[in-house]
């Protein structure tokens, strides 16, 4: 009996035990998920109830799959949390309803609009269902059903206005979401996480200082965000340049891990915009569908390498909604008009230009100016593009880009002075090596009076088709302003390259027009001796006749060579 007895005892002694030891231990794993959550560890949240899903145990207080799919969707694993909540479905629970609601979520964060309605759709009604149907309706442009929606917002129901802010922020209303932002946050003034999305609007409104003003009270209680760290760098970016905004950003760099995925790809897109386009090729090509600035940086990565038609095929099918895309979508249809010779995508170049520099936002701004400057430029009316550039010149006088503008312009409107100040100012060796740039400095020098600087600049020249373009542009400039001596040195290099017999009808007239002016007392004689040798490196029969007339008027008028 005793013996007896001693096993019972010890079996139910080992019973209590276990079962202490495997609550203490489900109490011990329920208190970690806990942690993991509130410190928004969700990578190390998902691992603890993937385990518990694959060994089919429970967590006490904490249904697997439903939390399962919280920690994904809040991970920015939307394929994965979506994937549990079909599994939900699958098992026809009582709470379906509400699951559809969830998955309805992640379908919108998939991009997937059109599937996010349908499964919203199939949710309870609710304030949720709303929002969610309000902004898959601006996503899918649908201005009808976005109205339906948006009057049925309660203003007295905080989630109601955030969402109408986010629509508003969406649809490039900044000032209208800042209202909304700032009202809350009177009555709310714990709301930090508002001043990122106040400081959002500030940004985008150009106001940078006062958005890293706003931007500071959220940081200075949670240092290590990774939106308000980037939106602060993109602030210096736009305050001083993309070495500051990288300093500002390494300690985001220094904090990452896989924990921010969406964050990565953001950290990733602007250190390519901060380095000047430095990786542009590896990062920004896989980010065109989840960063929206991803699809204009690489089109101006593309510009600047000079492949204007992979800028205009990424671009061509872009329908702009703001200022910077209508301006970027213009100025690739310039470039690619002005390649091709397409007077279509000119023409749509200067309808952009013309309807950013307009507009009521951007009239009176720098950008909107520049706008109608390349409007005016693109309808070649250059009195009106003055107007424009004159009135922003003070910011601009160290920028290459600027001055090649405004040099051509003056030159077009024959400043000529000015025009050759401004062009000589450039110091970007790739726009002093272009064509354009040489011949309209060779004209600025010609129409000053100083063919020799132009002719030097045609000796500068490599042997290839623009030698030949500048030389005939100096022997047809130099002849028009008289500048005959030069104009018959370019007419006789052209008549070597190319008998042509309209250059030696130009060298012709330019050697009679060096004698008059010999004769006039504007030339010295000496350069008959080349005038002479000019004529007869042309087999005709008036080149001797020529000669002998010059020859005998000189003598008679006493002129000694």
């Amino acid at each position: 009996m005793l013996m007896a007895s001693g096993r019972v005892r010890q079996k139910n002694t080992a019973t209590v035990g276990s079962t202490a030891s495997r609550t203490k231990v489900e109490t011990n794993r329920s208190k970690m998920l806990e942690e993991f959550i509130q410190n928004r560890d969700f990578t190390g949240a998902v691992a603890l109830l993937e385990f518990h899903k694959q060994q089919n145990e429970q967590v006490e207080g904490f249904p697997v799959l439903p939390w399962l799919a919280y920690c994904g969707f809040h991970l920015g694993d939307y394929q994965k949390a979506l994937d549990v909540y079909h599994e939900m479905l699958a098992k026809d629970d009582e709470e379906s309803p509400s699951v559809h609601m969830h998955a309805a979520c992640c379908h919108f964060y998939l991009g997937q609009f059109k599937q996010a309605e349908e499964e919203a759709l199939q949710g309870p009604v609710s304030t949720l269902q709303n929002r969610l149907l309000f902004h898959v309706a601006h996503k899918l442009n649908d201005d009808q059903k976005l109205m339906v929606y948006h009057q049925k917002l309660q203003e007295q129901l905080l989630e109601d206005q955030l969402s109408l802010a986010a629509i508003h922020y969406f649809r490039n209303h900044f000032q209208e979401a800042t209202d909304i932002y700032k009202r809350i946050l009177l009555d709310n003034r714990d709301y930090l996480a508002l001043n990122v999305y106040v400081a959002l609007c500030y940004y985008k409104l150009e106001y940078y200082d006062v958005s890293l003003e706003v931007l500071n009270v959220y940081l200075q209680v949670h240092s290590d965000s990774a939106i308000a760290i980037n939106l602060k760098a993109c602030n210096h970016y736009r305050l001083y340049n993309g070495k500051a905004a990288e300093a500002e950003l390494k300690p985001l760099l220094d904090l990452q891990d896989a924990s921010y995925n969406v964050e990565n790809d953001l950290v990733k897109h602007n250190l390519v915009v901060f380095r000047n386009g430095e990786n542009a090729l590896q990062v920004l090509p896989r980010l065109l569908d989840v960063v929206p600035e991803a699809r204009l940086n690489l089109v101006i990565y593309y510009l600047r390498n000079d492949d204007v038609k992979e800028a205009f095929e990424l671009i061509k099918d872009l329908e702009p909604l703001t200022p910077p895309e209508y301006v970027l979508k213009g100025v690739v249809n310039a470039c690619i008009g002005q390649e091709t010779g397409n007077r279509e995508n000119i023409k749509t170049a200067q309808q952009y230009f013309q309807l950013v520099g307009a507009s009521h936002s951007e009239c009176d701004t720098i950008p909107g100016r520049q706008c109608m400057a390349s409007c005016f430029f693109l309808l070649k009316q250059y009195e009106d593009v003055l107007i424009y550039l004159n009135s922003i010149k003070s910011y601009f006088y160290q920028d290459d880009t600027f001055l090649y503008n405004y040099g051509l312009a003056l030159a077009n409107t024959g400043q000529w002075e000015e025009a050759e100040r401004a062009l000589a100012a450039i110091q970007n060796e790739k726009y002093k090596g272009e064509y354009c740039y040489l011949a309209w400095l060779a004209r600025c020098h010609i129409y000053m009076k100083q063919p020799k600087k132009a002719w030097e600049l045609y000796l500068k020249m490599d042997t290839r088709n623009e030698s030949f373009n500048l030389l005939t542009l100096i022997a047809n400039d130099c002849y028009r302003v008289g500048c005959f001596y030069h104009s018959a040195k370019a007419f006789d290099v052209l008549e070597r390259l190319d008998p042509n017999p309209e250059f030696w009808d130009g060298k012709r007239g330019a050697c009679i027009g060096v004698f008059q002016q010999v004769v006039a007392g504007t030339e010295p004689p000496d350069v008959l001796k080349d005038v002479f040798n000019m004529l007869r490196n042309t087999q005709n029969s008036q080149v001797e006749a020529i000669i002998k007339i010059m020859r005998n008027c000189i003598r008679d008028k006493g002129i000694k060579l």
